[in-house]
């Protein structure tokens, strides 16, 4: 209501500005769309190509078979998230307390107080939107990566930087689901970190702040210290994002969420590659055992979380709508690094770091395995194959 009357009150600047930056946003929606349908025509019109020159050997079929790269990106981020989601709830928390309010120490003791406070299942408060959301975004990041490495490695070579524009190309596609999933699963991680804050430091921390957003969104903060706190789904969150801020509401952070991808990707997915490459039997026999699929996705995967663990500092940060007493609100990234910067030196732009690793880690380990193995091709009946064989 506040939104609306707000709009209604300025028709000339805010409802302009509104309506310029949705125009800008749908451009830039539209355009990602447009790539990946773009990518899924490419990959069709090879398929079919391919079907009728000749029979498809194995490894043919793992390459070209899109539906088999959308099961296994799927199946593998579901196992990986329900395996390290508790970890991920903790480097949440720890990015987004303060210096001077600190609840958590570090990672274990996150983990203790949020079990003592909220019950097992508190470890997996926003577990529900990643599952939902992880099948698309890993299966579009395994899939498009996959698809421009083929796209370019069409002369017969692959660089290490076509290997880091094919990283870069499939980063940019992610964020169309990355986005949203990150923005509402941050919401319910930091609700717990919230409610506790006002508990232990109610002299501190006597109101909470969230520049306009509706009473559904703020009713799972404002406990009173010794109240329980109110449970508000992701549905509720996505409801009101869009009555009050359109779809551009679940994009907030977009940008941040690009500049940590994107990088991740381009140091990622090449360095996986050259690892993968490492556990080859032989030039004649360059199968892999499916032990060292997972540990170079772990390896690969811990470097490239503590590369970029800045910009998801700073993205966790900017799309964390909730803010405590005495904590600053951010206009942009550049706003929220200078900030930072200034009040908690560069040590905060590294917190969470370590439990970033230990959630990117195993998460691409489990997803390269079950990639390189072959279970949707599995499941597709192209082929019985064996993990031993690997």
């Amino acid at each position: 209501m506040t939104a609306a009357c707000a709009i209604l009150r300025f028709p000339n600047n805010s409802a302009v500005q509104r309506e310029s930056q949705q125009s800008t946003f749908f451009k830039c929606l539209s355009g990602t769309l447009s790539l990946l349908s773009l990518c899924g025509l490419w990959i069709c019109a090879d398929q079919h190509l391919h079907s009728q020159q000749q029979p498809r050997t194995m490894a043919q079929q793992q390459q070209i078979s899109l539906p088999a790269k959308l099961i296994n990106g799927g199946f593998a981020g579901m196992v990986g998230v329900t395996c390290v989601f508790p970890i991920d709830l903790a480097k949440t928390r720890l990015q987004n307390q303060r210096s001077g309010q600190q609840l958590y120490k570090n990672m274990m003791d996150c983990l203790i107080k949020t079990v003592k406070s909220e019950g097992y299942f508190g470890m997996y408060r926003g577990a529900a939107v990643n599952l939902t959301l992880v099948t698309p975004e890993k299966a579009i990041k395994l899939a498009a990566n996959d698809f421009f490495r083929h796209q370019l490695s069409k002369d017969g070579r692959l660089t290490v930087l076509k290997e880091m524009m094919a990283g870069c190309c499939a980063g940019m596609c992610q964020v169309i689901v990355t986005t949203p999933m990150e923005m509402l699963k941050i919401q319910l991680q930091d609700a717990g970190r919230l409610a506790a804050q006002q508990r232990v430091m109610p002299s501190v921390v006597t109101a909470l702040k969230m520049g306009g957003t509706s009473a559904v969104l703020s009713r799972s903060y404002n406990a009173s210290p010794a109240s329980q706190v109110i449970r508000v789904s992701a549905t509720q969150i996505t409801r009101e994002l869009l009555r009050t801020k359109g779809v551009t509401g679940l994009y907030r952070g977009l940008g941040a969420t690009l500049m940590r991808d994107i990088p991740f990707s381009v140091v990622y997915f090449p360095l996986f590659a050259h690892l993968h490459q490492l556990g080859q039997h032989s030039s004649e026999n360059p199968t892999v055992p499916f032990y060292w699929s997972f540990m170079s996705g772990c390896l690969a995967g811990s470097v490239a979380a503590v590369t970029v663990s800045p910009c998801d500092v700073v993205k966790t940060r900017l799309q964390s709508l909730k803010k405590g007493a005495n904590e600053e609100t951010y206009n942009g990234v550049v706003d929220c690094v200078r900030k930072i910067m200034r009040k908690e030196g560069p040590k905060a732009f590294l917190k969470g770091a370590s439990c970033r690793a230990l959630v990117i880690a195993p998460l691409f380990g489990i997803a390269q395995v079950v990639y390189f193995v072959g279970v949707g091709e599995f499941l597709l009946g192209y082929t019985p194959y064996n993990i031993y064989s690997a």
